[in-house]
């Protein structure tokens, strides 16, 4: 299977595995509990939908843009979100936010290992 398509899966994963921690945060009642106490400008509610919208745009630049670039962009973008997820664990209580960020740092590693792979 041709790598670009790979991983673009992955980053479809990725998303996925993000939306759905956010929605069981939300039916768990962990959501409210946890923005209860925020007090966020309309800039940190702006930097936080750009931190999402960028997996979610890695599926489209995976399949468009030139191989070199795609490699190197899947690298550092996996690796930014690795460090960021593996930073952000401790900060989760609940075990299903652990076990969903977990399983999202092991696609990070599988982009990481695809794209440095791909010649």
């Amino acid at each position: 299977m041709e790598s670009k398509i790979i991983l673009s899966a992955t980053w479809v994963v990725v998303t996925l595995i993000y939306l759905y921690d956010d929605v069981l945060r939300i039916c768990s009642g962990d959501f409210t509990k946890s923005m209860a106490n925020l007090n966020f400008n309309q800039g940190v509610w702006l930097g936080i939908a750009i931190l999402m919208l960028i997996p979610i745009l890695m599926v489209f630049l995976t399949l468009v843009l030139p191989q070199p670039v795609s490699r190197w962009v899947n690298i550092i973008v996996a690796v930014f979100f690795f460090l960021f997820n593996l930073l952000g664990l401790p900060t989760y209580p609940s075990l299903y936010d652990k076990f969903m960020l977990a399983v999202s740092l092991v696609f990070n590693v599988v982009t990481i290992w695809y794209a440095w792979k791909w010649i």
